[in-house]
């Protein structure tokens, strides 16, 4: 910008000088011109202003071009042309036509292609008008997530589809006020993590836990598989219940704890949060702390592994006056609305 100021600048001092001494200059100019070229690469680059300089020049002095030394006059008409074309293809530009779509819409299409693979163009554009929200099919094809490979579930879904037949259980151990050792068995779901029995005794025989499976599940509810340790409490008589009641026996492999993690992590949830708080006095007393703990467990306590909602679902309560709920003597509160 400097420069082009500078040369406008000299412009108006040449309407004050003499022809004599403007052919002088013009003639040591060129002779400068030609020294200068003799040491320059022969490819030169030339601004935006540079151009417009140039074109602006040859259109007002046609003749102008004749003085030209460090480009070829060709190359100036051809800047001219492009810059008549871009000029042009601003002015035709497209004023109507489609309305955008929002970033935040773009980014919920392929979310949801990707959440559900199974998904179609139709699908999504159907799921879109049912939140309100006026978009055309093609758009939706558009901006949907490209696939290589033809649609499939992930392993996570995968899974999750197969919790529900799955359940796990162990037994745990809590020493009563006279030192006296109690045994509980945990009976637990795996697909809301939801505990579906508690059993409490002083000797844990195969007969005995083979009655608590039947008692927790039932013949008609029974789950697919069932995962559990290689404790020797597990007998013959437990394994053929579990073979006439339908369930596949998963037992585990030696030493490998994290192979039924679901239940080994919430007997440690049931050791902090429950029993190495409290004085057990006895079995009956056993046997209620730990129903009011799976009451508390499943209807109230909040899970990060279910989006921070208990494994009975909990309804959010917007209206009302809060009140609290004194759980296990105070250990633990429930809150609601009333």
């Amino acid at each position: 910008m400097r420069e082009a100021c500078s040369l406008v600048w000299s412009v108006l001092l040449l309407l004050f000088r003499s022809r004599a001494s403007l052919e002088a200059e013009i003639l040591i100019l060129r002779h400068q011109l030609n020294i200068q070229r003799r040491h320059l690469p022969k490819r030169l680059t030339f601004s935006a202003v540079d151009r417009l300089i140039f074109v602006g020049l040859y259109r007002l002095v046609p003749s102008a071009l004749n003085a030209l030394t460090i480009v070829k006059p060709e190359t100036v008409v051809h800047w001219h042309r492009a810059g008549f074309r871009s000029y042009w293809r601003w002015k035709s530009r497209a004023r109507s036509g489609r309305p955008t779509v929002s970033a935040e819409i773009q980014r919920l299409i392929r979310e949801m292609s990707v959440a559900n693979p199974l998904w179609g163009a139709p699908r999504i554009h159907g799921e879109l008008l049912k939140l309100g929200i006026e978009i055309g099919q093609t758009s939706v094809a558009k901006y949907m997530a490209r696939r290589r490979d033809p649609p499939s579930q992930g392993w996570k879904t995968f899974l999750r589809n197969r919790a529900d037949g799955i359940a796990a259980m162990d037994l745990f151990v809590v020493p009563t006020i006279s030192f006296r050792l109690l045994y509980g068995l945990l009976i637990v779901g795996h697909g809301r993590r939801q505990i579906l029995w508690f059993g409490v005794t002083a000797h844990p025989t195969a007969e005995w836990i083979a009655n608590q499976i039947t008692e927790a599940c039932g013949w008609d509810q029974a789950p697919r598989y069932l995962i559990r340790d290689l404790d020797g409490a597990y007998g013959e008589i437990f394994i053929r219940r579990l073979r006439s009641m339908g369930i596949r026996d998963r037992p585990t492999s030696p030493r490998s704890p994290w192979q039924n993690g679901y239940a080994e992590r919430l007997i440690g949830s049931i050791r902090r949060e429950c029993v190495d708080h409290v004085v057990v006095f006895g079995e009956r007393h056993l046997r209620h702390v730990l129903l009011s703990y799976m009451k508390y467990y499943n209807e109230v306590r909040t899970h990060l592994s279910l989006n921070k909602d208990a494994p009975m679902s909990r309804a959010a309560e917007t209206a009302g006056r809060i009140v609290c709920y004194p759980i296990l003597g105070g250990l633990h509160h429930q809150y609601a609305r009333i």
